[in-house]
């Protein structure tokens, strides 16, 4: 009898839904939360508390539509899969080529930001070899394997909530809880976005959705398990330093951590920042690796990208390339607020995609639900189109490059499936 072919390495489903919730969490959760209070305190005073809580509710529309969409898939991809399977391949590659893109761009951005943390500790230490050895690091970690990434990011998520949990509730010990007042609406619509964008990354769980034990069950709940816990955590620690007093600050969570910890609570922070950061990359690469692979499966990209490692069962050369471009830009001389700039369009556009995909989907499987099919989309695309109206024409033009080398990828790869 002939020998069967070998057949191709295939992924575990090793991710359950703690695993998936780190996953979003710490997409949401990394440098933001070090600097976000010093700037609402000064712009919306008592209120700033509330503002993060409205903006919470506000961004639970859009995590509604991305629970909706995970409960109908259970191969990863996400917002790739999602845009894809409502609207066509190209639709979907665009969707997931612009997270992609911006993803990888906000690694890059907080590399810069790592060694900068880094650096406040042991000045050496704030340069480019601490960002070679930090993403080469995050890299490796998910070659081995997808649960040992998981079980860092657990054991990451415990070291950087505990300080934060910590500081908050020292704070509001220390100091009564400030009673709110409304500010001028001008002033809140000035840092409302800001506050938006501090709870976006969430995504993130969406994407490994092949590797994820029960997906249709497991990421839907991690989805608003996560959002609701940190925002919870959100409105702690800024209600702490609301009543701190202590107003407009460089460094806001650093001198909070000093007045309820002394020199010490400094050096806490700086580690817990140092932390944050880092799992906030490891999460990025665990799920947008998982994009790259995604293309490769359906032709889209060169078979290559969707090599599964016989050893490790993951995609391996996917992640490679993610930590390969994440370290160019890093390393590019492009700085924080460039990288970040070339971020916020594209999840945006994401965003709208897979929004757009919950009444498609609907429709072609020939139901209509009016409030989870039509009104909660709505509300979610509106929220978007509203965030998008502020964003400068610089990223708009960010916007509109990579839109275009992602037209042209998918052209690149259109015709050599005609090829072939």
């Amino acid at each position: 009898m002939a020998d069967e072919p070998e057949r191709p390495a295939a992924t575990r489903r090793d991710v359950g839904i703690w695993g998936a919730a780190f996953l979003a969490l710490n997409g949401m959760i990394g440098a933001a939360i070090f600097g976000l209070p010093g700037i609402l305190d000064s712009s919306v005073g008592s209120f700033a508390p509330w503002l993060l809580l409205i903006a919470g509710l506000g961004v639970l529309p859009i995590v509604l539509c991305y629970a909706d969409l995970a409960g109908r898939f259970d191969s990863s991809g996400g917002p790739q899969l999602y845009a894809g399977t409502a609207f066509g391949q190209f639709i979907g590659f665009e969707a997931g080529w612009m997270l992609y893109a911006a993803r990888a761009a906000a690694l890059a951005a907080n590399a810069h930001v790592l060694a900068a943390y880094a650096g406040a500790l042991w000045p050496p230490l704030d340069g480019p070899l601490t960002i070679f050895v930090t993403i080469g690091a995050i890299t490796a970690i998910n070659i081995i394997g997808i649960r040992r990434a998981v079980d860092t990011l657990g054991g990451m998520t415990t070291l950087k909530l505990l300080p934060l949990i910590l500081i908050g509730a020292l704070g509001l010990l220390l100091a009564p809880i400030p009673t709110p007042r409304l500010p001028e609406f001008s002033a809140v619509e000035a840092v409302a976005l800001t506050a938006l964008y501090a709870f976006v990354g969430f995504e993130a769980a969406t994407i490994p959705a092949g590797e994820t034990r029960n997906p249709k069950q497991a990421i839907p709940r991690a989805l608003l398990l996560t959002v609701a816990g940190v925002t919870l955590l959100y409105v702690l620690v800024q209600l702490a330093y609301s009543a701190s007093g202590i107003g407009d600050s460089n460094a806001p969570l650093a001198e909070l951590a000093g007045r309820s910890l002394g020199p010490a609570g400094v050096v806490l922070l700086g580690m817990t920042a140092i932390i944050s950061v880092l799992a906030n990359q490891l999460s990025a690469v665990t799920s947008i690796s998982r994009i790259t692979s995604s293309f490769a499966d359906q032709g889209l990209l060169p078979r290559w990208f969707g090599r599964i490692s016989p050893r490790f069962a993951t995609p391996a050369n996917s992640i490679v390339a993610v930590g390969a471009i994440a370290l160019a830009l890093a390393l590019s001389g492009k700085e924080f607020e460039a990288l970040a700039v070339i971020s916020t369009i594209s999840r945006l556009f994401a965003y709208l995609a897979c929004i757009a995909a919950v009444p498609r989907l609907d429709f072609m499987a020939g139901q209509l639900r009016l409030v989870r099919g039509v009104l909660v989309p709505a509300v979610a695309g509106g929220l978007c189109i509203w965030a998008a109206s502020y964003s400068s024409l610089k990223q708009w033009q960010a916007f509109g490059a990579f839109l275009g080398v992602g037209a042209a990828l998918y052209l690149i790869a259109s015709w050599g499936r005609r090829k072939a």
